[in-house]
C-alpha cells in the first residue's frame, strides 16, 4: 500500500507514519536509545514534563538529559497557564529537538487536577492562550504539535481541532476517548475521521494500534496521516521497524539471542542514566521481556525483588540465553 510507504509532512519536516507515542515511565531516554538501535528515521515522543519542572534546576537537568542520537525528538510538555513557557522552550531547544508538543489529552487524575492535560479541551480559552504563547515564542524551525482526546467529560474534539489549527498548530494527534474513559473501551474512529476532514494540517492517530494490522484498518476508517504507537512498543523498542517492513510485506520476527541483547544493553543503560533507581524502573518492563516463556512468573518474581543489576542480568541470560 502506497500509503505507509511515504511520509507524513509536519511543517518543514517529514517522518515515517509510524512514531514513538509518549508513555510515562516508559519512552525514558533509555528505552528511546534502544529504538534508534532498530529505528533511524521515526519521530520519538519524550515523556510529558510540565513546563514549570523545567525551568527548575533539577527538574530540567533530569527532563533534558537525552542524547541528540535519539532525535528526530518531539519534546512533549503539559502547560496550564502560559507562565513559564517562553523560558522553558528556551531551555528545551538549547537541549537540541526538532518539535514541541503541548499535551492536551492525558486523562491521570493528578494532572488534570492541576488543570492540564485534557482538563485543557474543557477550558479552550485558556488552551487558546497557551497555544498562542508557544506560537509567540517558538523559533520558525520548530513546529508545535498538539496531541488531544475525544473530549474532557462530552466530546468537542473537532472545535478544540479547528482551535488548535486556527492557533498555528503544525500538527494534531488525537487518541479518540473521553478522560472519564481513560484507556478503556475502544477508541472512537468516527470522532477521528471527523477531526480528519475538518483540518488541513496533519492528524496522527493515538490509541490501540498495536501492529500493521490495526494501523491500516485505522487508515482506511479515519484516513489519518500517521500514528503514534504507545503501549504496544512497551519493551518492544523493534516495534516501529517490524510494523514498517511488515507494510512492506515483508516478515520480521525477533529471535531470544536478540531480545537478551537488547534486555541487557536495556538494563545498562537504565543504571547509567538513573543509577540504582534504574533497576526499579526496569521493573515495569522485565514482564513484557520473559512474557510467554514457561518459567516467566517465577523469573519475574525473583528478579523484581532484586536489587542488584548483576542478578538481574544473569537471570535474563538464564532465561532468554
Amino acid at each position: 500500500m502506497d500509503y505507509f510507504k511515504q511520509k507524513v509532512q509536519i511543517k518543514h519536516l517529514s517522518f515515517p507514519r509510524f512514531m514513538s507515542g509518549p508513555l510515562d515511565g516508559i519512552t525514558d531516554s533509555p528505552f528511546r536509545q534502544l529504538v534508534r538501535d532498530f529505528s533511524s528515521e521515526e519521530l520519538l515522543y519524550t515523556e510529558m514534563r510540565h513546563v514549570r519542572s523545567i525551568v527548575t534546576p533539577k527538574g530540567g537537568a533530569m527532563a533534558l538529559n537525552f542524547a541528540q542520537f535519539e532525535r528526530p525528538l518531539n519534546f512533549q510538555v503539559s502547560a496550564n497557564s502560559p507562565d513559564f513557557i517562553e523560558p522553558a522552550c528556551e531551555r528545551i531547544i538549547q537541549a537540541g529537538v526538532d518539535i514541541i508538543d503541548l499535551n492536551a489529552g492525558c486523562p491521570a487524575k493528578n494532572v488534570v487536577s492541576s488543570c492540564c492535560g485534557s482538563a485543557l479541551m474543557a477550558n479552550p480559552v485558556m488552551l487558546e492562550k497557551i497555544l498562542k504563547e508557544f506560537k509567540r515564542v517558538l523559533p520558525d524551525h520548530i513546529p508545535l504539535t498538539l496531541k488531544i482526546r475525544a473530549g474532557f467529560k462530552t466530546v468537542n474534539a473537532v472545535d478544540i481541532a479547528k482551535l488548535a489549527q486556527d492557533c498555528g498548530v503544525d500538527a494534531l494527534a488525537i487518541h479518540p476517548r473521553l478522560q472519564t474513559q481513560k484507556f478503556a473501551g475502544r477508541p472512537d474512529m468516527d470522532i477521528a475521521a471527523e477531526v480528519k476532514r475538518a483540518l488541513q494540517i496533519p492528524v496522527l492517530f493515538s490509541g490501540n494500534v498495536v501492529n500493521f494490522k490495526t494501523a491500516k484498518l485505522t487508515y482506511e476508517h479515519t484516513g489519518v496521516d500517521g500514528f503514534l504507537i504507545g503501549r504496544g512498543m512497551w519493551a518492544k523498542p523493534w516495534k516501529l521497524e517490524e510494523m514498517r517492513q511488515h507494510a512492506l510485506g515483508n516478515e520480521y520476527k525477533i529471535d531470544s539471542k536478540t531480545m537478551l541483547k537488547v534486555a541487557l544493553k536495556h538494563v545498562g543503560l537504565m543504571v547509567q542514566q538513573f543509577g540504582v533507581h534504574g533497576l526499579f524502573r526496569f521493573r515495569k518492563h522485565l514482564p513484557f521481556y520473559v512474557k510467554g516463556h514457561p518459567s516467566a512468573s517465577e523469573l519475574r518474581a525473583r528478579l523484581v525483588r532484586s536489587d542488584s543489576q548483576e542478578d538481574i542480568e544473569k537471570g535474563l541470560q538464564e532465561f532468554l540465553g
